[in-house]
């Protein structure tokens, strides 16, 4: 089972079928704000819809594929972060995350996006890792930012999300370049 420590009182870990319920409300909770950036969040009706989800990330989990994580908070469910699937040919990967309002703006995701990096330059051996963001979100373009990604441009109208197209920023770092700058952390 993927389970990491990222800092006290915060930890990721392999989601599963019996939270769907918990990840649901969340998600429910915050779906005006996510639905803005996030393709998935109107199609994501029910509790039931999210057990699915789950079912799916632990399939590519167990497929080798990379984790997908609950974040947890203070023993609370808030959000998830997670390895898009592994591009092992390549030895490649995407990050995606969102968290609960009430948890934004404390350096919960940059801080769970960091375990996630060790675990793919470390343990993993991957080569580069990318986020993509709608090029307004400045929030989602901060966490990038803060870890030291290089800004690679832009694709236009890449995501459909909801009821417009939305550009998205690429950020790229490479295993390297994560190294250099985990060194150079206080």
């Amino acid at each position: 089972m993927f389970r990491r420590t990222v800092a006290p009182g915060i930890e990721i870990k392999l989601l599963e079928a019996a939270e769907a319920k918990a990840l649901f409300a969340v998600a429910d909770r915050n779906r005006d704000r996510l639905r803005r950036w996030l393709p998935w969040v109107d199609q994501t009706r029910a509790a039931e819809d999210v057990r699915l989800f789950i079912l799916r990330v632990l399939e590519q989990y167990h497929s080798n594929l990379g984790p997908q994580t609950g974040i947890w908070v203070d023993g609370v469910l808030c959000g998830t972060v997670g390895l898009h699937p592994i591009d092992w040919g390549n030895r490649n990967c995407s990050l995606g995350y969102w968290i609960d309002s009430a948890q934004e703006g404390k350096g919960v995701i940059t801080r769970c996006c960091a375990a996630l990096l060790d675990f793919a330059f470390d343990e993993l051996g991957l080569h580069r890792a990318e986020i993509r963001c709608g090029t307004a979100n400045q929030r989602s373009c901060a966490v990038p930012q803060r870890l030291g990604f290089s800004r690679e441009g832009v694709v236009r109208e890449s995501e459909w999300v909801n009821d417009r197209w939305v550009d998205l920023v690429v950020w790229g770092i490479l295993e390297e370049d994560w190294r250099r700058k985990r060194r150079s952390r206080p």
